[in-house]
Formats: C-alpha cells, sequence, structure tokens
C-alpha cells in the first residue's frame, strides 16, 4: 500500500436505501471535498451541499463530513459525503470522486490504514469486521468490546508480566559471579505459575470468543430412523428435514443455523450410518461420516427403546478425540421415561421426545456446557481461530521456560522461550506480524470498511 495515495469507496450496502455514503481517505480528500461541494467543510461539522461532478452538474444534494487528520477512523484526512442512497448514484458520486486523484480502495483498506497509523492495534481491526458480521446480540457485545480494546488490554498485561520475569532472569544471567542462585528463588517460579494461570484464563475467554464468531458445527448421526431429522426440525423450529417412518429417508446433508442463547449453531443433519443397501445411500454415509470428522460437537441419536448398542458404540469409537459428544436417547413418548440428562459410561445422554418437545431444554444446557459457552459473560470478547494459535504457542512456550529453569536451571534457554512466548502474543495485537498476514486478514473485509 502506498500512505500517499488516497482511497475512496462506496461504505454503504449494495441496493437502494434512504442514504448512501461514498467515504475518502488519504491527503486529497480535502481538495476533493473544495471541487466536489465548492468549499472545504468545516472539520468535524455537517455542511449541506451539493455534489457537482467536472462538468459542474449536479449529482446530487447531501451531507459533507470532513475529518482532518490524525483525528479520524484511518488516522488520515478523511471525507464522507452522505447523499441519497441508490447505486446509480452512489456510482456518480464515486466516479466523480475518482476523477479528481483517488482510486478505488481494496477491501479492508480504510481498517488497514487504521491499522497501520497506529488507530487501533490488530485485534481491534479484525473486531470491526466481527461486528459487522455478527449473528446475534451477544456477538455483537464481544465484538464491541473487542473493539473498545478488552482482548487487546489482556494481551498486552500478558506480554507485560513476561517481560517482567524475562528481565529478572536476564538480570541473573549479567551476575554470574554472585554466590545467589536467583533463578532457584521461589518467587520467580510463583511468577511463572501465575502467568501459566493467567493464560489458560485468556485461551479459555478467547475460546469462548471464536464460538460466537465462528458457531458450532453440530452434527445429528446415528442408525436410520432413530429420529434425527424430527430432532433437526425441532431445533430449527420448522419442518427443514422430511420425516417419515420409513428407514434411511435422509440421503444427503441438512444444514440449519440457528441461534442457541445468542451461541451461532451449524446444525447438520446427515444420512443414516448403516451398511448401504445402494450406490446412493453408500455416498450418503460416507458424506455423514466426512461431517463427523470436522465437527464441534456430536449429538449421537438413538432410540430409547433399545439403547446404545454395538453399531452406536462404534459410531462413537470413530468420532474424533476433539469432538465433543452427547447421546440423545430419543422417543421417550415411546419408551415412557422421563427427560432429563445424566452421565453414563463416560458419555453425557439427555433423554427427550423430538415429538413432543419434552426434555428439548436440557439438550440445549447439555449442549452449551460440552462446548464451554456461558450464557451472559459480561467479560467476553470476539476471537479468532489465529488468536488461540497465538496463545497455544505462548503458554507452550512459558510452560518450557518453567520446566528448563526447574530441572537445569537454564536461564538463557527459559529467556528464549519467553522470548518467543511475548512474540506470539505480539502476533494478535499486530505488535509482530507480516504483509502476508495482513493482506489475508484484510482481505476478508468488505469494501468500504
Amino acid at each position: 500500500m502506498q500512505p500517499t495515495d488516497t482511497i475512496a469507496a462506496v461504505s454503504t450496502p449494495p441496493g437502494r436505501g434512504g442514504i448512501g455514503i461514498v467515504r475518502v481517505s488519504g491527503p486529497a480528500a480535502a481538495a476533493i471535498a473544495q471541487a466536489l461541494t465548492g468549499r472545504l467543510p468545516p472539520p468535524r461539522c455537517v455542511h449541506y451541499c451539493s455534489f457537482r461532478d467536472g462538468a459542474n452538474s449536479v449529482i446530487d444534494r447531501g451531507v459533507a463530513l470532513y475529518f482532518p487528520a490524525p483525528a479520524s477512523f484511518t488516522g488520515e484526512d478523511v471525507l464522507e459525503l452522505q447523499g441519497h442512497g441508490g447505486p446509480v448514484v452512489m456510482d456518480m458520486l464515486l466516479a466523480a470522486v475518482l476523477e479528481h486523484g483517488a482510486r478505488a480502495a481494496q477491501p479492508g483498506e480504510f481498517s488497514q490504514r487504521a491499522f497501520l497509523n497506529g488507530r487501533m492495534d490488530l485485534s481491534q481491526a479484525e473486531a470491526v469486521a466481527d461486528l459487522i458480521d455478527s449473528g446475534s446480540r451477544a456477538a455483537a457485545r464481544s465484538a464491541m468490546r473487542s473493539l473498545d480494546g478488552a482482548f487487546s488490554e489482556q494481551v498486552r498485561a500478558l506480554a507485560g508480566a513476561l517481560t517482567d520475569v524475562r528481565a529478572h532472569i536476564e538480570a541473573c544471567m549479567d551476575f554470574p559471579e554472585e554466590e545467589i542462585d536467583f533463578l532457584s528463588d521461589p518467587q520467580l517460579a510463583q511468577r511463572l505459575q501465575t502467568l501459566r494461570r493467567q493464560l489458560a484464563a485468556t485461551r479459555a475467554s478467547a475460546g469462548r470468543g471464536v464460538l460466537l464468531n465462528e458457531g458450532v458445527r453440530v452434527v445429528l448421526a446415528g442408525q436410520p430412523n432413530v429420529g434425527k431429522s424430527s430432532l433437526m426440525n425441532l431445533l430449527a423450529g420448522r419442518d427443514s428435514a422430511i420425516v417419515t417412518d420409513i428407514p434411511g429417508t435422509t440421503r444427503d446433508i441438512i444444514r440449519e443455523h440457528i441461534q442457541l442463547d445468542g451461541l451461532p449453531l451449524h446444525v447438520i443433519d446427515t444420512a443414516g450410518i448403516r451398511v448401504p443397501g445402494d450406490v446412493v445411500e453408500k455416498h450418503g454415509v460416507e458424506r455423514a461420516w466426512s461431517e463427523i470428522e470436522t465437527a464441534d460437537a456430536l449429538l449421537l441419536v438413538v432410540d430409547d427403546r433399545t439403547g446404545v448398542d454395538d453399531a452406536d458404540r462404534d459410531i462413537l469409537a470413530r468420532t474424533p478425540a476433539g469432538v465433543a459428544r452427547i447421546v440423545v436417547n430419543n422417543k421417550i413418548d415411546l419408551s415412557g421415561a422421563m427427560p432429563g440428562a445424566e452421565r453414563m459410561d463416560d458419555e453425557e445422554h439427555v433423554r427427550l421426545s423430538a415429538t413432543t418437545g419434552a426434555g428439548i431444554g436440557a439438550l440445549e444446557c447439555a449442549l452449551k456446557a460440552c462446548v464451554g459457552y456461558e450464557i451472559g459473560d459480561q467479560g467476553s470478547f470476539m476471537a479468532r481461530r489465529r488468536h488461540l494459535d497465538a496463545l497455544a504457542r505462548a503458554a507452550t512456550a512459558v510452560d518450557a521456560a518453567d520446566q528448563v529453569l526447574r530441572e537445569r536451571g537454564a536461564g538463557e534457554l527459559a529467556a528464549e522461550e519467553l522470548r518467543l512466548a511475548q512474540q506470539s502474543l505480539g502476533e494478535i495485537t499486530g505488535e509482530v506480524t507480516s504483509d502476508d498476514i495482513l493482506g489475508e486478514i484484510f482481505s476478508r473485509f468488505c469494501i468500504g470498511k
């Protein structure tokens, strides 16, 4: 990106609306305002005016807002032209801006400039996109907390604590002639343990943030005719899957996106798992296993009248270790069992009726618990997979530093591990990053943001 150029884009969504906004950022913003409106609007004041093209023809009448650097979103001179939200009007207004020296912005380039100019760190810039894309009120609140710096503050506090411990270790290494072994100081070990606990707490919070950001992939699996499609319809609140008494009705994958107390769920109904009777059913069973392998949570549906049999145990045995599992004992309206949840044979079991809806509350509670989702977590913030990866690498490095100090008293190795931990945390806020990573992150933003 060239920091001396000026970018422009329509910042409102495509289509028709009451208001449309063209945003301009860069050193030519003031000159463009002068050319299109006839004057430079007073800083941060609403200026009603006509917008004119290069032939001095009126394109539209609306409001111009001018934000001189550095007190703007991007940290550069920013101009916003607010007119009527018709696509033709917006295209004409953007074309007039481009005629006066601006270029079309790339996806996320406004937020990228805000990051590069120090107006926000990288995790806050990502929170801008997360706030726009939030699919629930809980997700929007968490994204707003990240945008306000809640996540960044925790990361910087961890980085500061790492710096203090690392400085202590390196100071000890600078005075090897001292008879006192400062590296075996119990307070140093205690500070490392505190760091490990703080990292674990931040990772747990970030994990909940990832759930709000990406949602949870929940796969319904089991043998034919156990009520998977009926459970799918119950969770979705509508008849999205065909339900019959004929075993093997579902042959392909059916997907629904629902909200569970603010938690986005991507629910996937699969074909009944059994020895396939034809080539179509064979493909359906293969797709079912493919979905199970990439699931966050598996709901193994069984008929409560027969319980878990060898075929169901085989499904559980083949399920990847990282997938949360709940056995759903369905059809209690036929078996006479009471709805509820209990732990049996190292598995969480929920008894319900997909026909009557009895026990669905117990399933919802069990599902939220198994993925670690807490309702109304006031300290939650939005996070992404890359944040979890960076926190995990930081935790591994701190564990390694603690180990080499305890077992070998190797201050040099411990200091290096802590440096690696700091570097991992720096990737979250953007203090340590690369152009490739920045390009990947901001390319997913919408144009105009």
